[in-house]
This record gives structure tokens, C-alpha cells and sequence, in this order.
């Protein structure tokens, strides 16, 4: 099957269709615990990550505070959600920055943002779409993989996918989009066994039954 633009078009009316609700699946109170709660996300669970940030949020909500219990207490308190040694390192640093650098606040720009210790393009697009209604597309596991298989983008790395789709969906539609290819990798489109016989995009896609 050649997709075409009028195919790709079709496959993200149907997204949108099924997944108009969709939203972060992350829990978070404010700005800067979003932004701990998507570090916290990489090789890691959103159900695992919230419940981490459900004991870490209610004193650590702000970069002061968690940058007060050090790196040490830091990685206890984040220990079952996988490289924790690494995340509570640049999470302090990442503290640290926000505090000296930006009076505790969180800058507004991805070229800012990917400039924090452990903050990549994915984490800061989601900061930026999320929190301030910025067009941009976080190129996750679950996009990378739909998105290939749609062939919605054909890429090798997330940011050759993130290029593509910014050409395959319109501007106004990439913040929910992100969410719409989530949803669909996670409930349908799954990476060892998609459900490729009920999926409603199945006469869409070309790999269906092909995975």
C-alpha cells in the first residue's frame, strides 16, 4: 500500500475520532513536577512513575525543596523507577539550574529546556505542548513505532520521525496528536502483538498483519 497524503489524512481523522479525549497520562500539580514526572518517565512505566511522584510531590514540588535533600536522598525516594542514579543526578543539577538561572521557574523555550541535565527533545516538547499549548510533537516509544508502521512517517531515529511528522499533520493538531499515537500504541497498536484484526485502521495501514 503507497500512503498517500489523502491516506494519512484519513489515518489521523480516526485517531482523532477514537482518541479525542486522550490527555498526559502522568500526574502532576504544577510546572515543575511535570517536568520531574517526564524525566522520571524515560525506560520507565507512567503507572510506575506516578507512583513514585505520589511520595516524592508532596514535599518535593518545587525545584528548592528537592534541591535541599541532596542527591543521595533523592535517589532513595526514586530507587523503583529505574536509572535512578542518573535521574536524581541531573534532576539536582537540573534543580540547581532553574533556581540560579531562572528564579525557580521553568524557561519557556525547547532550545532552553534541552539544555538541563537529563531533559531531551521528547521531554521538552511535552513540557512545552502540555504546559503552554505550544505546537510540538514528543516522539516517544509508542509514536516512533505507530508512526512507522502507518508509515504517517518512515524514520530511523525520533528526530527524523519528528521532522516527518511535522509535514504529515497539521501544525495546529501536533500537541494532540502526540497523545492520539500513544493512546493507539498502547490499546491497539502494541509492539510484540498488535491487534491488527481490530484495529479500526487496519485498511489503512501497511503493515497490517504483516508485524
Amino acid at each position: 500500500m503507497r500512503v498517500t497524503k489523502v491516506i494519512k489524512a484519513e489515518q489521523l481523522k480516526l485517531l482523532e475520532e477514537h482518541y479525542f479525549d486522550a490527555k498526559p497520562a502522568l500526574e502532576y500539580n504544577n510546572d515543575f513536577e511535570l517536568l520531574v514526572a517526564v524525566v522520571l518517565s524515560a525506560q520507565c512505566t507512567d503507572e510506575r512513575v506516578n507512583i513514585v511522584t505520589k511520595r516524592l510531590f508532596p514535599k518535593l514540588n518545587t525545584p528548592a525543596a528537592m534541591l535541599s535533600i541532596g542527591v543521595t536522598k533523592l535517589e532513595t525516594l526514586i530507587k523503583d523507577c529505574g536509572l535512578y542514579k542518573s535521574k536524581a543526578k541531573n534532576l539536582i543539577a537540573t534543580c540547581q539550574i532553574l533556581i540560579e538561572k531562572y528564579g525557580g521557574e521553568l524557561p519557556r523555550t525547547i532550545d532552553e529546556l534541552i539544555e538541563l541535565p537529563g531533559v531531551g527533545r521528547k521531554t521538552a516538547n511535552v513540557v512545552v505542548s502540555v504546559l503552554w499549548g505550544i505546537p510540538a510533537i514528543a516522539v516517544d516509544t509508542h509514536v516512533f513505532r505507530v508512526s512507522n508502521r502507518l508509515k504517517l512517517g518512515i524514520a530511523k531515529t525520533p528526530e527524523e520521525m519528528e521532522l516527518k511528522l511535522q509535514k504529515a499533520i497539521p501544525r495546529e493538531d501536533w500537541a494532540a496528536a502526540h497523545h492520539w499515537l500513544i493512546y493507539h500504541g498502547r490499546r491497539v497498536c502494541k509492539a510484540r502483538k498488535p491487534l491488527c484484526d481490530t484495529c479500526f485502521l487496519n485498511h489503512l495501514c501497511p503493515s497490517a498483519g504483516k508485524v
